[in-house]
């Protein structure tokens, strides 16, 4: 049994910002750690960092000299021939091939099919030595993780338990701190009726007191000084509340559980077909290859959620592009599909976005006819509130911001039906969450291409398709 590994001190922080400062930790052999945090926490740097590799991350770590390290990057370059899966798989085989007794692991299941998601869940089960994983994925996070590092405002927290003992216990604090919250929003109300009935009664006072020194028969002070006293605690204990009541909303942020978003979407679906999305007996394919899929059926209902899964190359992509009418895309069969015009497309690199606008400006032109006024409050329920977030450029934004304006943009003008496409590739567990509030309010029917189960059971979509073997049919409840 080999020393334990020795995190001291470890800082990480740039000129905007601060990652983490004075992290300190022991790992004993055969810990199993998932790294969590919103993107641009500094997950990637502290891996990259007790991998060995060079970092701007300053402190000490001790790798005891018989230790064997294998390290598997988020972005691998070698390869370029080669799919994101496959590029992964040649990493993880090499890692692999060190017999390591600490296995570095960032974003493994992004690209991988849920054919290779099952091989490496597997295989991480197995694994006897120390695993530590950056990950945003949840059943990565339930299975082979019993230690969470999470990274947020400026420190890591230690929490021992799978992520969903995390999610209950945060959701328990949370449910804690809100009742805190309603209890002084009551307290600051009692507050203020008793300070108004204060005021009322040593404004009768002084009133009286005026008419009897007209008369000449009283000159009182008293009532004047009792209003300004009464004011001056109440000021105090209003301030007291406010205080209260920030440190409350910092200890919530910190729980990594999202402010709820619940949009408005308005959709006339009297000009909606009962099956927005239907194919029987249908191929698609190119003109140089006309054999990609040679059986379609799928039949998607109004305001249905489904999903469409299998293994990378297997026809996915080509059976978006013929439902969205794509250049050299050849079809045979029965298709029904909504018009162009009436399909919402969001992939994981949101190309719909237009980097040279503003926010404001580019929701602005999807609804030209809408007023300031109303383009900021549909803004506000997207969570871009500031001045300075809804005036800050596409090009700047961070992955979950441009998330949350991409369906933004698709609440302006609601298609009849959507498709997302590996959307919960790079996304943080935060933005996942958002994206699963939106889409639970959304009226009109989803698709969604994914290989993650727990991102499709939160959905809850129960009607599965499976791309294999040239064909696409109904696959599984569940995967």
């Amino acid at each position: 049994m080999s020393k334990p590994i020795k995190l001291e001190n470890l800082s990480l922080s740039f000129p905007h910002k601060i990652c983490f400062e004075n992290f300190s930790t022991l790992i004993h052999y055969g810990s199993k750690i998932a790294i969590i945090g919103n993107n641009g926490s500094g997950k990637t740097v502290l891996i990259k960092a007790i991998a060995g590799c060079k970092t701007p991350l300053l402190g000490n770590i001790y790798i005891p000299p018989e230790i064997t390290v294998g390290y598997v990057p988020q972005t691998i370059l070698d390869y370029p021939d080669l799919s994101g899966g496959q590029r992964f798989n040649k990493e993880l085989s090499r890692a692999l091939s060190l017999k390591p007794d600490l296995l570095l692991l960032d974003e493994p299941t992004n690209h991988l099919d849920i054919y290779n998601r099952r091989s490496l869940m597997a295989m991480l089960m197995r694994f006897q030595g120390t695993l530590i994983t950056v990950s945003h994925d949840e059943e990565l996070l339930n299975k082979n993780a019993d230690t969470l590092w999470h990274i947020n405002n400026g420190i890591i927290k230690i929490f021992n338990g799978r992520y969903c003992n995390y999610k209950t216990s945060a959701a328990i604090t949370r449910n804690s701190l809100e009742e805190e919250k309603r209890t002084l929003e009551r307290d600051k109300k009692l507050m203020h009726k008793k300070l108004m009935q204060e005021q009322e009664r040593a404004s009768k006072s002084r009133k009286g007191g005026e008419k009897k020194r007209a008369e000449g028969k009283w000159a009182p002070v008293a009532a004047g000084l009792k209003e300004s006293g009464a004011q001056t605690t109440s000021g105090k204990k209003f301030s007291d509340i406010s205080t209260q009541k920030e440190y409350i909303n910092e200890k919530i942020s910190q729980l990594m559980i999202p402010e709820i978003i619940k949009p408005s979407f308005h959709l006339n679906a009297s000009n909606i077909s009962a099956f927005p999305l239907s194919v029987a007996d249908g191929t698609a394919g190119y003109e140089t290859n006309r054999e990609v899929l040679t059986s379609i059926n799928i039949s998607i209902g109004r305001n249905a959620k489904a999903a469409l899964t299998g293994a990378n190359a297997s026809g996915k992509t080509t059976f978006l592009r013929a439902v969205m009418s794509g250049p050299n895309v050849l079809t045979t069969g029965s298709w029904q599909v909504p018009k162009r015009e009436n399909i919402g497309y969001l992939d994981q690199h949101y190309a719909n976005l237009d980097n040279n606008k503003t926010v404001i400006d580019y929701i602005s032109s999807f609804v030209p006819q809408w007023t300031h006024a109303e383009i900021r409050k549909h803004l506000n329920d997207f969570l871009f509130r500031k001045n300075e977030e809804v005036n800050a450029l596409v090009s700047v934004l961070s992955g979950g911001e441009k998330a949350r304006l991409s369906l933004a943009a698709i609440a302006c003008k609601v298609p009849h039906l959507l498709i997302l496409d590996e959307i919960t590739n790079n996304i943080d567990l935060l933005t996942k969450e958002h994206i699963i509030q939106v889409l639970s309010e959304y009226p009109g029917s989803i698709l969604v291409v994914s290989h993650e189960p727990d991102f499709i059971k939160n959905l809850g979509i129960t009607d599965i398709y499976l791309a294999e073997n040239k064909q696409i049919r109904t696959a599984l409840k569940s995967l």
